[in-house]
């Protein structure tokens, strides 16, 4: 695929996510909906999550040049995908390795502090998005903490450029996921919200270490 149609994927990706987003917060009252229906919202929720992350990735590898590829993995049996890049420097490695929990954390932000009453509306793609990144960090901190899963796992190469045990990684990777999932269920506390910006800025600024 070539630049330009990824750098295309990656705009129309982003204005999905910015029409859903305005379409989702809308404080126009909607008819009830089928379950199939609110199933189908959050399963596109996700999907955008998913879009989202990997979009992250691949920013950052084109503006490094770093020759992005695809690669097919599988990850307790199950099959997926992997985004590969050359070898790059230790910050850059850190820093596209990052840039789909960074593009996650972003949008949790935008998610939970946009819409303080998200629990009890009805927004299945705006709880999708969200569960889709909470969910994903819990998992890659569950393969971190057991450093298992394909070679391509970000927590890996976050974790080989910065000099620091991936469980440590995990663990950095899992606590802005938990404090976003108690905000979920407490928007009024101040204490989830800087906290969870703290682990995320905390966590980003990793990238020093990786630096040296």
């Amino acid at each position: 695929m070539s630049t330009r149609m990824r750098a295309l994927l990656f705009c129309v990706a982003l204005l999905s996510c910015s029409n859903a987003f305005a379409q989702a917060t809308s404080p126009q009252q909607r008819p009830a909906e089928a379950n199939t229906v609110t199933v189908a919202k959050f399963l596109v929720g996700g999907a955008l999550g998913l879009g989202l992350h990997e979009s992250g990735h691949l920013v950052f590898d084109e503006a490094f040049g770093a020759d992005p590829g695809m690669r097919r993995v599988s990850f307790g049996g199950i099959p997926f995908f992997a985004i590969t890049h050359s070898e790059v420097s230790p910050v850059r490695e850190f820093t596209i390795s990052s840039a789909g929990f960074w593009v996650q954390h972003v949008t949790d932000e935008m998610l939970l502090s946009s819409s303080r009453d998200l629990r009890h509306r009805h927004a299945p793609l705006l709880k999708g998005w969200l569960a889709f990144n909470v969910l994903t960090s819990v998992g890659y901190a569950g393969a971190a903490f057991a450093r298992t899963g394909p070679l391509e796992r970000d927590t890996r190469g976050i974790a080989a450029s910065a000099g620091v045990a991936e469980p440590w990684i995990g663990a950095a990777i899992l606590a802005p996921a938990a404090l976003d999932a108690m905000r979920y269920f407490h928007p009024e506390s101040r204490v989830l919200k800087w906290a969870s910006r703290a682990t995320k800025i905390g966590g980003a600024l990793l990238v020093v270490k990786a630096a040296r």
